[in-house]
């Protein structure tokens, strides 16, 4: 009898201990990667010296191997639309840094001018030139075309012009010039829109505008509040789609859509409206948040918003199940810059996992980007309040 109920008792436990291990291991499983992936995440939101620090002289060797390059007579290492995304994110990255943590400021404010002033190379721009059949908008100030796409380096000498207390003063007039057409412009535009390419505008570009001239305000006492407040009422009355919140990606300088309203612009959008429109850049970021599609603890950005569909292209990145790449980095800005502290820890995961985060000595890098990738990061690992000031 005794040994009859041992053994029911023994074959009672063993399913029992079976089932109780394939819960732990599930368990470990789904909890491991999600911990692993997500343990420097608060040290990015609170933004821990260390982390900072480290990613930032990364991007300042890079500036200094490209110094070394460029004066041995190499070819630039990285050219047309990714050498200007690299130099003018470098720019506004070390920026932010040196605008939260003011004891690096007179180490990072030199490089910061110099990726400004190297992102007004014209060989970076030459997709752009070419699309305007040779026509530099660096030539034509006095045109009433919108050559958008020199909002990138106006907004990445307004940062350096900000923090650098030794910018030099040609580059200021030139600076000044490049914004004194832009105000015309936009103020000029019943849609608050301008072309980067001919006929062709992007919200998001015109949001590097708008944030272009903010921080020109800024750094100058020069007031802009008037082209501002147009620039914000036609984004909300014109740029803005009804039903999904988001920014339509491409349009005509008329307000008409050229595409579909997508998260990716609308995400680089809010992160740029930020330096100008705090409340305008809050709304994008909300919708841009309704996109967040969530697995076991990684979230990522969903490209097209409901009732609209389409491939990926250089402004999403690859789509994978309408998952976009860059849209899921971008978002990582407005969830900082507006504490969405959960937000950022999920989209964090997502970014650690796939862009392979290294550390070596002093030194931080994400291995699956290159100098773009690392560049964007810092910028957007680094946005808060701190640029609306």
């Amino acid at each position: 009898m005794g040994s009859s109920l041992a053994a029911g008792r023994y074959r009672f436990r063993r399913p029992v201990a079976v089932v109780l291990a394939v819960v732990i291991a599930v368990a470990v499983a789904v909890s491991l990667p999600r911990w692993w992936c997500g343990r420097d995440a608060d040290r990015w939101y609170r933004g821990d010296s260390a982390l900072v620090h480290g990613l930032a002289e990364e991007l300042v060797a890079f500036q200094a191997d490209d110094d070394q390059w460029r004066g041995s007579g190499g070819r630039d290492r990285v050219v047309g639309m990714w050498g200007l995304l690299v130099h003018q994110m470098t720019a506004l990255g070390l920026a932010q840094v040196s605008l939260e943590h003011p004891q690096w400021r007179s180490r990072y404010a030199p490089v910061v001018t110099s990726a400004a002033v190297k992102s007004l190379l014209p060989q970076l721009r030459y997709e752009f030139t070419s699309s305007w059949h040779g026509r530099d908008g660096m030539a034509e100030l006095d045109s009433a075309d919108g050559h958008a796409y020199l909002s990138y380096p106006a907004l990445a000498l307004g940062m350096a012009r900000l923090i650098d207390p030794d910018f030099p003063a040609e580059l200021a007039s030139r600076h000044d010039a490049l914004i004194a057409a832009f105000e015309r412009r936009l103020l000029a535009s019943p849609t608050g829109l301008l072309d980067t390419f001919p006929g062709e505008a992007y919200p998001t570009d015109v949001a590097a505008v708008a944030a272009a001239i903010a921080v020109h305000g800024r750094a100058t006492g020069a007031d802009h509040t008037a082209v501002i407040a147009h620039w914000a009422r036609q984004v909300r009355a014109v740029q803005i789609d009804r039903d999904t919140g988001l920014v339509i990606q491409r349009m005509g300088v008329d307000g008409r859509p050229h595409d579909a309203p997508r998260a990716s612009g609308t995400g680089l959008a809010a992160y740029f409206a930020g330096f100008a429109d705090r409340s305008l850049a809050e709304d994008l970021a909300a919708a841009l948040f309704r996109q967040e599609r969530t697995v076991l603890g990684f979230s990522a950005i969903d490209e097209y918003g409901d009732g609209h569909s389409g491939p990926g292209d250089m402004d999403s990145g690859p789509l994978i199940l309408g998952i976009s790449v860059s849209a899921t980095g971008f978002a990582l800005a407005p969830a900082r810059a507006f504490a969405h502290r959960d937000l950022f820890t999920r989209l964090y995961r997502t970014t650690d996992l796939f862009g392979l985060p290294v550390h070596d000595g002093t030194r931080t890098r994400f291995a699956t980007g290159g100098a773009v990738g690392n560049a964007l990061l810092l910028a957007f690992l680094t946005s808060g309040p701190e640029v609306a000031r």
